[in-house]
């Protein structure tokens, strides 16, 4: 999930008293969505009445002991009974002041008490290579964009055994199209349908214990967008060797944009200089915290700050045709609680946004989620209150962040953790 330069638009704003005709009718196309889709559900199950639950006593579930192919239907624990789960790339320090570590006894035994957090981020980095691994195969042309990101986000939810807090989806998956860059899924009813002229960056966030992989790819099915696809990927590339200990963040944004912006494509004829997206960058991630304080530039600036041992950050790049500058544009989808927002529930307004911030809470807590969530746990007009969580500032909205009409964006993202001896590349898989 991407960290936009300007603040977050929750901070109070004209833009925060939106009409209230407006809300209700959102709220309005929301029901009929989500009854259209219960209707659905409804008749699939009347067609195939074996798919419902007995009333004989359920059996635990055994799995075999290797993945099933070609899709993957074993939760990836089961995989990993002693809870030692693949290591991503393990990459050397470059820089002469970290050469020390790789053959360091004492940051040897340091790195080994910080075990335990780094296997739990490799199970959710498993999980995420296993699911998209099958959605690449499984996505084309000609589907509705909700029942593509549905697909994705609910393989990732069998393999991770969803378990509200514990296990599960970190944020709603980006399904950013053409010009749109980042922050965009489809809500309820959304009928867009994806087509060969399309170049989509889907973005998927996983935790286990609040342990985040913030990872993401481009998909197209036109050659033409491959160089804007492949900019993206070597300026992460560049982005992720740069990275390390007491590295400056102003000599990553430098080594990313040089490589970026020595990219071109050729479009209808005509070329365009693929540009970094200045207004776009990576982040440190804590723990159930996607955006944890330090701003990772994809262009050269003056950020003396330092990245420093055991943070883990999201390494991710934007490239585009159009001014290489991201605007809010569209209805908004995202929203996630502020980190930072203590509110005791009775200075809420009204009973339905006390209900509605203890559903965030139990779901959620501070994880991002998207409207979609709240319909999937049985939540009914919940616009209204939705609104007031955010004009209060408790919840913050992220509306998707879209470059000029008729260009078009690309985007990969890997998340880091800087170890003693090495920095791994935990979201690292055979594809990127």
């Amino acid at each position: 999930m991407t960290k936009k330069s300007s603040q977050p638009s929750s901070k109070k704003s004209a833009k925060q008293d939106d009409d209230m005709a407006f809300l209700m009718e959102m709220q309005k196309q929301n029901e009929k969505a989500v009854e259209k889709k219960k209707t659905e559900e409804k008749k699939k199950v009347q067609q195939n009445p074996s798919t419902t639950s007995s009333s004989a006593p359920q059996q635990p579930k055994t799995y075999p002991n290797q993945q099933t192919q070609p899709e993957p239907t074993v939760p990836i624990r089961y995989l990993f009974k002693d809870n030692k789960y693949p290591e991503g790339e393990n990459m050397e320090y470059t820089q002469d002041f970290n050469r020390f570590r790789a053959s360091s006894k004492e940051e040897q035994q340091k790195e080994e008490l910080f075990d335990k957090i780094y296997q739990e981020a490799r199970q959710a980095a498993e999980v995420h290579r296993t699911a998209r691994k099958w959605f690449q195969g499984y996505v084309k042309p000609g589907m509705k964009v909700i029942d593509a990101a549905e697909a994705l986000e609910n393989k990732a939810r069998e393999l991770i055994e969803d378990n509200k807090l514990n296990a599960g989806l970190a944020f709603p998956l980006g399904c950013s199209m053409n010009n749109c860059a980042a922050h965009y899924t489809p809500n309820a009813g959304d009928e867009t349908v994806i087509t060969a002229d399309d170049i989509i960056k889907f973005d998927l966030g996983l935790h286990i214990n609040g342990r985040i992989i913030d990872c993401a790819f481009t998909m197209y099915w036109d050659d033409k967008f491959k160089p804007l696809a492949m900019a993206a990927k070597e300026a992460t590339n560049t982005g992720i060797k740069t990275a390390g200990i007491d590295v400056r963040m102003s000599d990553i944004g430098a080594a990313i944009q040089e490589v970026m912006e020595s990219y071109e494509v050729e479009l209808n004829g005509k070329t365009y200089p693929v540009k970094c997206v200045r207004n776009l960058n990576g982040h440190s991630i804590d723990r159930y915290r996607i955006h944890a304080g330090k701003t990772v530039p994809i262009v050269k600036n003056n950020d003396q700050t330092k990245m420093e041992e055991n943070e883990f950050f999201a390494i991710e790049t934007f490239g585009s045709t159009g001014r290489g500058f991201v605007d809010h544009e569209g209805v908004c989808s995202h929203y996630m609680k502020d980190f930072h927002k203590k509110v005791n529930p009775t200075d809420l307004k009204t009973q339905k946004a006390r209900e509605l911030l203890k559903v965030i809470d139990d779901n959620f807590s501070t994880l991002a989620f998207c409207r979609r969530y709240l319909d999937r746990l049985g939540e009914e007009k919940y616009m209204v209150a939705l609104k007031s969580l955010v004009n209060a500032g408790v919840v913050n909205e992220y509306p998707p962040l879209c470059d000029v009409k008729g260009s078009y964006t690309s985007q990969y993202e890997h998340t880091i953790v800087l170890k003693p001896t090495r920095k791994e590349v935990i979201s690292r898989g055979d594809d990127y």
